[in-house]
């Protein structure tokens, strides 16, 4: 099971209406936050969610609306006597930048621990989340993630019995550890079946459309991407600046072909998303014009 909430919607800077964007994942006990910008805390406790348990934050970039809200955070979750430590993943120089912005937050009770990305790709396997970082297109160092949920195969009986493999070991092996037992290895794939569709979460923002968002979000079972600009007329800007419009955002989810898009980090100036949904739909049909504190629960399929 995968909760997934969209805190915020806005992009540049918050409004009384609209937080900045962020999302935060839960899965097994184990929250993951991505971006953190201005007023992140205070949609969280509108949603009532706590920032303790949040073990991973990523970052996509830099850019004051995406990381600016850490300080208060990283003190909100100290004075909540968090003693864990935080695992904290960006671009080359997160940990610089976060050492700038705890000038303001000096003193914790709890370790940060920096994962600084430098590949066009890179993969991360924390608590439960896989998670994809992809190289995007913004003019400054700027990521996409995909956070998956895996999922093995079934087990059988019949391979495990096949194999002569002891009846007390059958669980660890179904849980992926591996066994040394009578100078022989077992391992998992000797009573698993073939890995079953895990859960797969998609989001990117602040990049012009490029082939690798679709390749990611190809099959999710959500894409939150942006859509700052819903009016055609604003395309050029949307350029320059190195953002997407909506109809933009809805031509990679027609290629990609996830369950469902959400729109989110729109522009100041964009009061009414929904108003230009229609002629998205008409691109991608399962387009949605996403609101703060969206959330959506997603489980495995039947097999």
């Amino acid at each position: 099971m995968l909760d997934i909430c969209l805190l915020g919607t806005g992009g540049m800077m918050p409004l009384p209406y609209r937080w900045l964007t962020s999302m935060m994942a839960r899965c097994g006990g184990s929250n993951l936050l991505i971006d953190c910008g201005e007023g992140t805390q205070i949609a969280l406790k509108e949603k009532g969610w706590s920032p303790k348990p949040i073990d991973v934050i990523c970052f996509t970039h830099y850019h004051a609306d995406h990381i600016s809200g850490l300080p208060g955070l990283l003190l909100t979750m100290g004075n909540a006597e968090r003693t864990e430590p935080l695992t904290l993943v960006g671009p080359k120089g997160l940990e610089r930048v976060v050492g700038a912005l705890r000038t303001i937050a000096p003193e914790l009770p709890f370790e940060l621990r920096f994962i600084e990305l430098t590949e066009n790709r890179e993969r991360l396997q924390l608590g439960p989340y896989v998670i994809d970082a992809y190289r995007v297109n913004h003019n400054v160092i700027c990521y996409g993630y995909a956070v998956s949920i895996l999922r093995t195969g079934r087990f059988d009986v019949d391979k495990a019995r096949e194999q002569e493999i002891p009846q007390r070991f059958w669980s660890r092996l179904q849980k992926g550890e591996e066994i040394e037992h009578e100078g022989r290895l077992l391992t998992p794939d000797l009573v698993l079946g073939p890995d079953r569709k895990g859960l797969k979460v998609v989001y990117c923002t602040d990049t012009r459309p490029v082939p690798v968002i679709a390749e990611y979000a190809e099959g999710a079972d959500l894409f939150i991407c942006e859509g700052m600009y819903g009016e055609k007329e604003k395309a050029a800007k949307a350029r320059e600046y190195k953002h997407m419009t909506f109809y933009e955002a809805a031509e990679l989810a027609k290629k990609a072909q996830p369950a469902e898009m959400w729109l989110t980090h729109y522009s100041p100036s964009l009061t009414r998303p929904e108003e230009y949904m229609n002629e998205v739909r008409q691109i991608f049909p399962r387009a949605k014009a996403a609101k703060d504190g969206w959330t959506v629960e997603l489980g495995f399929a039947e097999d």
